[in-house]
């Protein structure tokens, strides 16, 4: 058990002046007053106070706590409240300098992709599909075109007409860097855009000039549908498809292209491939997105998992 913050004087006017000071919240004091008294415990075994710790001492500490298997979360407030309880130390006079300027920050872990599961992209395309006329079948292209190619936004408004160079079912994408690569279309996404096709002299007719160029030309300035519009109407299938609208955007459905390929046994380089990423570490996000949802699956469904809950 960490000694009480009680014990050492400085802990206990650092928290104080938290308190009076600057107004900190009741569940931060507590938080740093369990660290320091961590920390004070930890010192204490190499018969030092918190007010003579040294830089080394201080890396030990953190180092320890991290074999502990604590969260990064954690690790960041630990620093946060070493530099400001060394730092109010410096400012009292306790101390003439502060250990805590050569302190690294922890790195902060890549957030896992946001993603849908395969009903939800289905419902999603059941609203785009529900949409009347043209609007409905330009919609469930667009949609399609990016379930089945996991394409970037401006990719795929910016596809051109035609979309193909002679293999309706291979599209050529000019990705970042002005690169071009080969992804295949499959037969839903092909069918709806052949429904598409006959309405697309509708949006013509409201584009300008350049709009010819394009595989969906819209009355915007640049000729074709614009990523925000693309964005708004996708937000909107959401709501109909009764999905709330901030888990929904163009690239939550390119994370579930990557996601639900994977998921069915793609191989990892032909979907580095088809995203168009430089590297491959950058798609093995994916496979940690399916590793959450694998625990997830246990923890709420394995008999085990639920009796010991």
């Amino acid at each position: 058990m960490p000694r009480s913050a009680d014990d050492d004087p400085d802990i206990e006017a650092f928290l104080e002046m938290l308190a009076a000071e600057r107004g900190a919240a009741r569940n931060t004091i507590a938080a740093y007053g369990t660290d320091l008294a961590r920390l004070s415990a930890f010192l204490a075994g190499r018969r030092l106070r918190p007010v003579d710790a040294g830089l080394e001492d201080l890396r030990r500490w953190l180092a320890d706590a991290a074999t502990a298997g604590l969260g990064r979360a954690t690790a960041a407030r630990r620093l946060s409240c070493l530099r400001q309880f060394y730092g109010f130390l410096l400012e009292e006079g306790r101390r003439g300098d502060d250990p805590t300027l050569r302190l690294a920050s922890p790195q902060r872990g890549r957030p896992l992709p946001k993603t849908l599961g395969e009903d939800e992209v289905a419902e999603l395309l059941a609203a785009a599909g529900a949409l009347p006329g043209p609007e409905g079948l330009r919609m469930t292209a667009l949609m399609e075109v990016l379930y089945a190619t996991g394409l970037r936004v401006s990719e795929l408004v910016g596809l051109p007409f035609p979309h193909h160079d002679g293999e309706p079912r291979i599209l050529r994408v000019i990705g970042k860097g002005a690169k071009e690569r080969i992804v295949p279309l499959g037969e839903p996404a092909l069918a709806a855009i052949e429904a598409y096709l006959p309405v697309r002299g509708i949006f013509l007719a409201q584009a300008p000039r350049r709009g010819s160029r394009f595989l969906f030309p819209s009355r915007a300035a640049e000729g074709h549908l614009t990523r925000q519009r693309f964005g708004q109407l996708l937000k909107a299938a959401a709501t109909e498809a009764g999905i709330a609208a901030e888990r929904v955007s163009p690239h939550v459905l390119r994370h579930a292209f990557a996601t639900h390929l994977l998921s069915h046994g793609a191989d990892l380089r032909a979907v580095q491939q088809m995203l168009g990423h430089a590297d491959i570490s950058t798609t093995q996000i994916y496979t940690h997105v399916l590793q959450a949802r694998m625990q997830t699956l246990v923890n709420e469904h394995h008999p085990l998992a639920r009796a010991g809950s």
